[in-house]
């Protein structure tokens, strides 16, 4: 039996003449997930993307785990391909279907003729077809309103095609068609959070993680490379730059009052950060803070950080509080990794009793022994890179 499976498209639909142009970035996207599969032909058609396997030992599980977290999908399942022929479809179709509702106790079959040349109108084909996986299944019972799975039977101009269920897709929009922007990755549950957030906008990803050894050890940065695979399983691969951060740091420690250090930190965060990103081609960065969740993150303490930007600064988690974060961050496989006990830069030299309204002058002040821009040019030109997939 001929299979293929059938992705819907959601927020897609609504992009007018531009539409073709989201679509294909979506169809990029599959085809990339699904090339270590094996070949596949994917084409499109009425909302439709139809994914054709060419082996005979296609992984549909393994495929269809893969276009799950696809940007851009809003649902997709796995189908039975048939003649457009009601004796084919009542034939091979129903056997297909039966298979897959065994263990189910109810069902209901819709119907939907995009063809509008096959001779059965929709409400006629559902009744065919119920009745023929009852014959198969009659311990089946039909419910209309509250079926345990629904049998959809589609005709196209192309084939028929059978399927029993729908899953929900990742939603969103198509990665590669809303710019390109740098996450700032700590290795904590929120930037990772806020990095799946932006991809699931479209926003194709760069991440910049800050490294301080020996504060930071080995098993640190490894923990942000996972939680970068994992978020890269939606995003498609990040370029990591990895900065050196140690001597700023110390620096900061060593000549700035204390009330200020994480102040200081975060705002050499950003200014290096501007830097890399233009070079990665980014139009904006990216971070993982909330209002109020720490001192740092204060309305006056978010201005501070903001004035040492020179670009669009994005806080998709703003407004959220922890739960909301924590709940996502378990959908995405990254909680069990960012609880790991190992430290990242922003815990160190924590101060005791953080300014929580400060003004960019008081903290320019504060900062003024340090040799700004010798500091910054030496940590970009420091800077580490790897791709993460």
């Amino acid at each position: 039996m001929k299979e293929i499976i059938l992705v819907k498209n959601g927020e897609i639909a609504l992009k007018g003449l531009n539409r073709s142009n989201f679509e294909d970035a979506m169809i990029r996207n599959i085809r990339r997930r699904l090339k270590p599969l094996g070949n596949v032909q994917i084409r499109k058609a009425q909302s439709t993307v139809f994914i054709e396997p060419c082996d005979d030992n296609f992984d549909f599980e393994q495929a269809l785990d893969r276009v799950s977290r696809v940007f851009g999908v809003a649902a997709f399942s796995r189908a039975a391909v048939c003649e457009k022929d009601m004796a084919d479809i009542l034939s091979r179709g129903a056997d297909w279907a039966a298979e897959r509702l065994k263990g189910v106790k109810t069902f209901k079959v819709e119907a939907k003729r995009a063809d509008k040349r096959f001779p059965l109108k929709s409400p006629e084909i559902s009744a065919a077809m119920g009745g023929a996986i009852l014959e198969r299944c009659p311990y089946l019972k039909v419910d209309v309103r509250n079926p345990e799975v629904t049998v959809v039977v589609e005709v196209r101009d192309f084939a028929a095609y059978v399927r029993a269920g729908q899953e929900s897709g990742a939603g969103g929009m198509p990665v590669g068609t809303g710019g390109r922007a740098a996450i700032l990755i700590s290795g904590g549950i929120d930037s990772p959070v806020a990095a799946w957030m932006m991809a699931k906008r479209g926003i194709e990803l760069t991440a910049i993680h800050f490294a301080s050894p020996p504060y930071t050890g080995p098993l640190a940065l490894k923990k942000v490379k996972d939680l970068l695979r994992q978020v890269a399983r939606y995003s498609g691969p990040i370029n990591m730059a990895t900065v050196p951060f140690t001597k700023i740091q110390e620096l900061i420690g060593e000549k700035c009052p204390e009330e200020y250090f994480t102040l200081i930190m975060r705002r050499y965060m950003m200014k290096i950060s501007s830097r890399l990103a233009r070079r990665d081609h980014c139009s904006a960065l990216i971070t993982g803070e909330s209002v109020g969740q720490v001192a740092s993150q204060t309305l006056p303490a978010l201005q501070v950080t903001d004035a040492a930007a020179d670009m669009l600064v994005l806080r998709p988690l703003i407004g959220m509080d922890k739960e909301e974060i924590v709940s996502i961050s378990r959908k995405i496989d990254t909680f069990d990794i960012s609880v790991l006990p190992y430290e990242d830069c922003c815990t160190v030299f924590t101060p005791r009793h953080p300014r929580t309204r400060p003004t960019v002058e008081a903290v320019d002040a504060a900062a003024a022994p340090l040799d700004e821009q010798a500091l910054i040019d030496e940590a970009v030109a420091g800077t580490e890179y790897e791709l993460i997939d």
